[in-house]
């Protein structure tokens, strides 16, 4: 695996990559992710035959971070991503999205259909988000916009989250190391990205009949104690034809990392099937 920044319209985004002229495959993270929620699996997609390929969205890990609000959005992750595929050469390829991630994969498959040979929409959301709390975002909004990052990581620690799940309470209290790489791709975040998305994925339009017409093979895949997306992926499998929904048990939100091996079992049994 290298790691390299390409240059992409009015930003460069930060990639993770691995077999290089294999089969395309694009890996995109969610809210205040990183690359590296998938770049540990890039190595062994290249063994079977991907050019496996993992960006920092705009606003997230090493890529850039253009400033203003305004230069954050569900489209403009998308454009970054099709920008990305024609800077690698590729005509089409199958793509991955992790919930943000999953939502921008969403806006690019519906505007550039043809490109997209496979997809795979992973514990995300065809609509608004449930159960929104506009005294607590406000709030955290006022924490990022006056202090930053880190004072709203700090914040986060007083509550108990809807992704704090029992499975992503024990890779905290077991896994070395892990609590620091949550923190890690939370602090090297955009403010203006944050202030920017969190308002967007809680009233954004809901795009699930738009889903129907849609003609690729997918997989639809969630961690069985995600209760804020279980509903909403059992929509997305339900409304985009012939759409394969796998529930994973013992995992969460992130449930690459909460449960590998059955996660591994659920994508490569659909890449090798398709």
């Amino acid at each position: 695996m290298r790691v390299r920044r390409v240059p992409v319209g009015d930003v460069a985004l930060e990639i993770a990559e691995a077999g290089e002229g294999g089969r395309p495959f694009l890996l995109v993270h969610g809210f205040t992710g990183a690359k590296e929620d998938f770049s540990p699996f890039l190595d062994d997609l290249a063994a079977l035959g991907w050019h496996a390929v993992a960006p920092d969205l705009r606003g997230h890990g090493g890529s850039d971070q253009p400033s203003g609000e305004d230069a954050y959005g569900f489209e403009r992750f998308a454009a970054d991503l099709v920008g990305l595929a024609d800077a690698l050469g590729w005509g089409s390829f199958a793509v991955l999205g992790h919930s943000m991630g999953g939502m921008v994969v969403q806006h690019l498959v519906l505007a550039h259909g043809a490109r997209v040979e496979m997809l795979v929409l992973m514990d995300t959301s065809s609509g608004p988000l449930d159960d929104m709390d506009d005294s607590l975002i406000a709030h955290a909004s006022e924490i990022v916009r006056d202090q930053g990052m880190r004072a709203l990581l700090e914040a986060q620690r007083e509550l108990d989250g809807p992704l704090d799940t029992p499975a992503h309470m024990r890779l905290l209290a077991e896994q070395p190391g892990y609590a620091e790489f949550c923190d890690g791709k939370l602090l090297a975040s955009s403010p203006d990205m944050w202030l920017s998305m969190v308002p967007k994925m809680f009233v954004q339009p809901d795009r699930t009949d738009d889903l129907r017409a849609l003609h690729v093979p997918t997989l639809v895949i969630a961690g069985e104690q995600d209760k804020p997306f279980l509903g909403h992926v059992e929509r997305i499998a339900g409304a985009i034809p012939g759409a394969e929904l796998v529930i994973l048990s013992d995992a969460g939100h992130a449930p690459q990392f909460e449960n590998t091996d059955a996660w591994w079992h659920a994508l490569t049994s659909f890449l090798d099937a398709v």
